[in-house]
Parts: C-alpha cells; sequence; structure tokens
C-alpha cells in the first residue's frame, strides 16, 4: 500500500481529489492478503521539515507528510494489520524518493520473504504509485496495480492516464481489487 496518508485526502495538504474513496476497497485487499498470511507493506512519505521537494526549499510540492505530524499519519480508516510493516521513505531532506524502492530496504526485505510479485496501490498514481511500480520491475517483480485502489494528483491533466500507460511499459498488469481477492482466495484452497 503505497502513502495512503492523510495529507495525500481530502482536506490534506497535497490532497488527491476523492483519494480517500479508496480506502474501503484497499481494506478488502488488506482482509484479503491478511487471511491468506501474505506479506503486507505499507509505505510512507516521512519527510523532515525542510524536505527538499518542498516549495520553501526550492522544490515542487507545499510541506506534506512531514514526521512527525498529523498530515504524516495513514488515513484513519486505512486498516493496517499488527504483522504489517511500515516502510518510510523521503526521510532524507535532500533527496526526492517518490519510489517505496528508493533508499529503503523494501526490495531486499522482499526477496528474503522469497516474493516474486507486487501488487499495488494506494497514493498518488502518477508520482508514488508509479514510481515503485517501475523501480519493483526493474527489481524483478512481476507487478499488479489494482487500478481501483489508486488515485491521481493529475497536477497537469492526465498525468494519472499517462502514469498507468507507463507502468504497463515497464511491465506492470493492471487489474482490480475483486481480482487480487480472487486471486489470493485460489491460492488457500
Amino acid at each position: 500500500m503505497v502513502d495512503v496518508q492523510r495529507d495525500f485526502c481530502p482536506g490534506g495538504a497535497l490532497p488527491v481529489e476523492d483519494g480517500d474513496e479508496i480506502v474501503p476497497r484497499i481494506n478488502r485487499v488488506v482482509m484479503a492478503f491478511e487471511h491468506g498470511t501474505m506479506p503486507i507493506f505499507f509505505t510512507r512519505d516521512w519527510h523532515p521539515h525542510n524536505h527538499t521537494s518542498f516549495k520553501s526549499s526550492g522544490g515542487t510540492w507545499p510541506p506534506h507528510c512531514v514526521q512527525g505530524t498529523a498530515g504524516a499519519e495513514f488515513h484513519h480508516a486505512l486498516r493496517i494489520p499488527i504483522r504489517s510493516i511500515v516502510i518510510s521513505k523521503g526521510d532524507d531532506s535532500d533527496v526526492e524518493a517518490y519510489s517505496g524502492f528508493q533508499g529503503t530496504d523494501l526490495e531486499e526485505r522482499l526477496k528474503k520473504l522469497g516474493a516474486d510479485k507486487v501488487f499495488l496501490c494506494g497514493l498518488a498514481t502518477d508520482y508514488c504509485v508509479k514510481e515503485s511500480a517501475i523501480d519493483a520491475r526493474h527489481a524483478g517483480f512481476d507487478v499488479e496495480v489494482i487500478r481501483d485502489c489508486i488515485g491521481a494528483v493529475n497536477a497537469a491533466p492526465g498525468d494519472g492516464a499517462k502514469a498507468i500507460s507507463r507502468m504497463r511499459r515497464a511491465g506492470a498488469k493492471i487489474t482490480t481489487a475483486s481480482e487480487v481477492i480472487k486471486k489470493v482466495a485460489s491460492t488457500q484452497q
């Protein structure tokens, strides 16, 4: 689950329009993974107050997901099982780090668990989801992006659609929550 944090939801510092509407579908996927005893990872932006991506530091974005603030918290309705692993990214003030793989041990942890496929959902399609999908492919994982569990910033009109096309070109499959839940259920039989 990529960056389903308060600052990326309506009312946050950098909101995805209707970004909170994906949470119930994500929760269904999380419950399927939890029931299937599959590993569940949550990435989060965890920026210092002077992060390079902030306008005040010469970057593009307003301050968001600052360490220890309410905006950096996961959405209040997001189901986070106790055995979940949280990966913090963007915690170096001088590095952007959109991908959950950049500057973290996510790849190492997945490979240690014997994972060969990654299912991705979350916020935002056109930045952190896209970059995580591309990096997962570069790391050798099969990738499925859950289309009805993502949302785009769309800083420019159509950015979300362009990101989906880019992920497909990188080799990611685009799927739905229902399809993923069926796959997980079939592995338990």
